[in-house]
Formats: C-alpha cells, sequence, structure tokens
C-alpha cells in the first residue's frame, strides 16, 4: 500500500526510518483538519553545529578571536582540532562543559560591543557552511505556518545573530551575564545542553503558545535526546552511532548530509590499515624497496 504523500510529493512515514536528500515535511490531511479544527500553531526547532551547518560554528569564533588577538596559536591549533574530533565523532558532556568554562574565561572583562564587532568574521566562515537542504526545510517549515528557531548550545548572540541573518523567528542558545556592559564570565541561565535545550523550547512554547507535540526539531547528537523527544516529529541529520541506533529502533527520519565526516573516517581506516600492512610487512623481515637498491649497490661496489 502506497504511503500518503503531500501536496508537494512528500511522503509520510509508515514507522521505517528514512534516510533523505530532500525536503520532506508531512502535512496533516484534510480529514484530519476536518476533525481536528483550526490548525495548532507549531515550531520547528534547529540545532546549529553539524545539523543547520557542517561542522561547529565554534572554530570560527575561535578563528576571530585569534585575528583579533583575544587566544593564542596554540589555542586556536586546539580549537582546529576539536573541530575535527567533532565532525568524525560527534559531541559528548565532557567536551561541552569544557568548551563552555573555556569560553567563560576567554570572554571575561570583554565589552559586549568588542564581540559584536567580531561577527562579520564568524559569519564569513558559518555561512557558506550551511546546508542548503536543511535551509530549504526551515523555509518549508515557515511556509506552512510553523515559526522557526535555531536551538544550539553556542551563544545566544550567535543564536541570535543567524536568527536574524537567515529570516528566522529566533534563536535559542545561552546566555552570558553582563554587567557595565561587559561580560563577567558566569553563565546568566541555563546551559543550554541536554535538558537545557528542552527548558528553552518550554519557555519559548508558553511564550508564543506552541504545542511541541505538533513540533518539529533536527539534531545530529545523542546528547539532544531530549531536544529529540520533547517534540512529535524528531529528524536526525548527521546521526553520531548512538543516535544512529536509537534513530533506527524508534524509526525516525534520517538525513545525510556531512559527506566529509564519511570521507575522513574512510581515509582514516585507510591509513591504518596501510600502516598495519607497513608493520606486518617489517615483521616477517621483509626489506623495504629503497633499501634492497641499497644493499644492491653496496654490492656492486664490492666486487668491482
Amino acid at each position: 500500500m502506497a504511503e500518503p504523500s503531500n501536496a508537494a510529493g512528500f511522503t509520510e512515514p509508515t514507522g521505517a526510518t528514512r534516510a533523505t536528500g530532500a525536503a520532506g515535511l508531512a502535512e496533516p490531511t484534510v480529514r484530519d483538519r476536518s476533525l481536528a479544527g483550526p490548525p495548532l500553531r507549531a515550531a520547528a526547532f534547529f540545532d546549529l553545529d553539524k545539523t543547520l551547518m557542517a561542522g561547529s560554528s565554534g572554530i570560527f569564533f575561535a578563528r576571530a578571536a585569534y585575528e583579533t588577538g583575544m587566544i593564542s596559536r596554540r589555542r586556536l591549533v586546539r580549537d582546529v582540532y576539536e573541530n575535527l574530533r567533532f565532525r568524525l565523532r560527534g559531541s559528548t558532556d565532557d567536551r561541552a562543559d569544557e568548551v563552555r568554562r573555556r569560553v567563560g574565561e576567554m570572554i571575561a572583562g570583554v565589552p559586549v560591543r568588542e564581540l559584536a564587532r567580531m561577527s562579520p568574521r564568524v559569519l564569513a566562515g558559518v555561512l557558506p557552511r550551511l546546508y542548503p537542504h536543511m535551509l530549504e526545510r526551515a523555509y518549508a517549515h515557515q511556509d506552512a505556518g510553523r515559526l522557526v528557531y535555531i536551538l544550539t548550545a553556542a551563544s545566544q548572540e550567535m543564536a541570535d545573530l543567524l536568527a536574524h541573518v537567515l529570516a528566522f523567528d529566533g534563536g535559542l542558545g545561552s546566555r552570558s551575564e553582563i554587567v557595565d556592559g561587559r561580560y563577567t564570565g558566569r553563565a546568566a541561565g541555563p546551559f543550554n545542553y541536554r535538558e537545557g535545550k528542552v527548558v528553552s523550547m518550554r519557555e519559548v512554547a508558553e511564550r508564543e503558545g506552541l504545542d511541541l507535540a505538533a513540533s518539529y526539531a533536527y539534531s545530529d547528537s545523542e546528547s539532544d535526546l531530549p531536544m529529540l523527544r520533547a517534540v512529535g516529529h524528531p529528524v536526525v541529520v548527521n546521526p553520531d552511532a548512538d543516535l544512529r541506533r536509537i534513530a533506527g529502533e524508534e524509526g525516525w527520519e534520517i538525513v545525510h548530509l556531512d559527506r566529509l565526516g564519511r570521507r575522513l573516517k574512510i581515509l582514516a581506516g585507510v591509513a591504518g590499515a596501510a600502516a598495519l600492512t607497513g608493520l606486518g610487512g617489517l615483521a616477517r623481515g621483509h626489506v623495504p624497496i629503497g633499501d634492497r637498491r641499497d644493499r644492491r649497490s653496496a654490492s656492486t661496489r664490492a666486487g668491482a
């Protein structure tokens, strides 16, 4: 039996996991609308890193901080490494807490205006890495009457900035305390991570009169399971191993977009196999080609 489709030709999943590459947003049928009365006001919540964009937005903040003298080259190199690890392995609780602590230390005493002036540098890195497919989904949600929010562990300033540039309805990020126009380095609310994201969702739902059961959420990480379970339509994007397994068990939609991450994993596997092969050859007493040539040359000279 064919799955029901909406006016745009997108199908509603019947329980099995879908791996898609096109913007598929399920709409209620005419019969559903007639029974339900006026449509409920819903929303779509998009995680930022590895979901709305490739990689981490934090690396571009770190690069801007380095260019303006806020952090050292060594710190920048470390952040680049952390970004690569994030692309390959996803987020962890320890890493998220460490990043939050380091950022708090970095901005303590910094004027708000100084960080705001870094915005063009940060945007120059982030905007080219946004997934066009995810923007299409976000705008399709808006066209269907849903509010669209960025929901991220990154700063509230980053969330507000991107929401404004992308014409989303709002941004929900982690807030930092400001006193007399300067950051204190302390948090001004719950960390927008794990259950903290659900707190933000419920606050905006109460303020805007949203029905979370009719809403959508998009994320890549197992750490966002509370966010995904808080809505009626969870969608996983570039999932880490744990989230991929859970999505399969739950029958959630899966979207794969991060080709670089998969390529890096393949290259790492090939490099590892090559290294093992080389070690195996040495263990069996094989002599590298260059050494063989050197030995033949030495023998020829000895017999001359």
